[in-house]
């Protein structure tokens, strides 16, 4: 282990990272349930499943071996839903076999990320964005995540009034999920190793305890199922054949304009989702060098790309480095050790996965706000005098990204700010071609915003 992951160099030990890539997974593996429920509308949801499964153990392997990161990967949320209800149901009609068209776009977005990160332009977009930027990317991706476990605990509902209101305190899941958040809070106060998956497990066991009672209700109609596994173990893999290399090159050479569009809409969420995740999780592990520069950047954006090939093959939407690996973070996982044990545990989840689904989401969200803290906590690093392109850029990010529900969305407020605010002031030049790149790129992507509502 010492040999492959170098622990003592970065001063942890094997028990710490196999508990962190085990937190990790479990606040992660909504993705198991949810992934199948999204792309079941257009494609077989057991082999969703299985794909997934796959795809994220591969891609976390990689970036564990090739990068030595703590940083998990699986199919992204948003990419999915674009995926089935945008491209499958909307621009190419509900068509039964749209999904092996999709299914060729992220094959081909994955090619060409691949390609870039061989050649260091992804590498090149990471390290170059300002130090302040990085830092409100850091705590907007905190915010975004707390934001993220509070809505799916029932914390946080939806208000035609307001967007947002306070959910009810007479709700099991909003009521256990803080009483969550406050055992991690006290058992990280007395440095208890495992806290937050200890403060997971018990949100769980409390659940179990709440259905027993009659309290937490379960109601399969409104999307409420039980807390309780069904079975122990059950394992099908036949769903693949249904998913697997199921491409469709020939119409994407008769609709090349059509299908270009596509591959390059998921290369923008990809692109942008996982430059702030790298970072964020990087930041907050204290990965990056006194530069703010990550190191061996471009075989964790190259993982990241393996992972989006692999993916498209077995059956499942673009894979991308996940959020919640900052949970292991927060439980001491420095690296490629704890992405490991996080892809193992999604290979056994294709034997237990009844164990593994019957995790509620009000059990994983008190470690999101927890780990949320934690995040935002980088802000008091964050320069708020001086360059104002500095501070607005990092400002913008900060809040953008849960407000606007999207790290990528969160980035181009921050990066548009910063390159105008440089011309205005007179620093033109302090921006870089790489943030020239990334401003015309993020303005190509407001054009289309316009026009595609017009």
């Amino acid at each position: 282990m010492e040999k492959l992951f170098h622990l003592r160099e970065h001063g942890t030990n094997v028990r710490t990272e196999l508990i962190a890539g085990t937190t990790t997974f479990l606040a992660m593996a909504y993705i198991l349930a949810v992934n199948p429920n999204i792309l079941g509308t257009v494609m077989d949801a057991n082999g969703v499943f299985a794909a997934t499964a796959i795809a994220s153990a591969l891609a976390t392997f990689v970036m564990a071996f090739l990068a030595n990161y703590p940083i998990a990967l699986s199919a992204g949320l948003g990419l999915n839903a674009y995926f089935a209800y945008t491209v499958c149901l909307g621009e190419l009609g509900g068509d039964a076999n749209a999904f092996t068209i999709a299914l060729t776009a992220v094959l081909v977005e994955g090619i060409i990320f691949v390609i870039l990160s061989v050649l260091k332009v992804r590498e090149a977009l990471v390290n170059g964005i300002p130090t302040n930027l990085k830092i409100g990317i850091t705590g907007g991706i905190g915010l975004f995540i707390a934001f993220i476990g509070l809505q799916g605990a029932g914390v946080v509902v939806n208000s035609e009034a307001t967007l947002v209101d306070l959910g009810s305190f007479a709700s099991a899941p909003m009521a256990l999920c803080l009483i969550g958040f406050l055992i991690i809070a006290a058992l990280s106060h007395f440095h208890i190793k495992g806290s937050v998956l200890l403060g997971i497990l018990a949100t769980w066991g409390l659940g179990m305890l709440a259905e027993k009672v009659g309290w937490y209700e379960v109601n399969p109609e409104a999307g409420v199922y039980s807390v309780f596994p069904s079975a122990v173990m059950s394992f099908d893999l036949s769903g693949l054949a249904n998913t697997a290399f199921k491409f469709d090159f020939g119409w994407a050479v008769t609709h090349l304009i059509q299908f270009l569009a596509i591959v390059l809409s998921f290369m923008y969420v990809d692109l942008f989702d996982t430059v702030g995740t790298v970072v964020g999780v990087a930041s907050k592990a204290g990965l990056l060098d006194k530069d703010g520069k990550l190191p061996r950047a471009g075989k964790v954006l190259l993982s990241d790309a393996i992972g989006t090939v692999a993916g498209a093959c077995l059956g499942t939407s673009t894979v991308t480095s996940f959020v919640e690996s900052s949970a292991g973070v927060a439980e001491g996982g420095k690296t490629g050790l704890t992405a490991f044990t996080t892809g193992c545990w999604f290979l056994l989840a294709l034997v237990f996965s009844p164990i593994f689904l019957a995790i509620p989401s009000f059990a994983t969200a008190p470690a999101l706000l927890y780990v949320g803290m934690l995040m935002v906590s980088s802000v008091t690093k964050m320069k708020f005098e001086g360059d104002m392109a500095d501070v607005a850029g990092g400002y913008l990010a900060l809040v953008m990204m849960p407000l606007a529900y999207s790290i990528a969305t969160g980035i181009m407020f921050a990066m548009l700010a910063w390159v105008l605010l440089k011309v205005v002031t007179g620093k033109v030049k302090d921006v870089t071609p790489v943030m020239w790149g990334v401003f015309i790129l993020f303005a190509l992507r407001i054009i289309t915003l316009v026009t595609n509502f017009m």
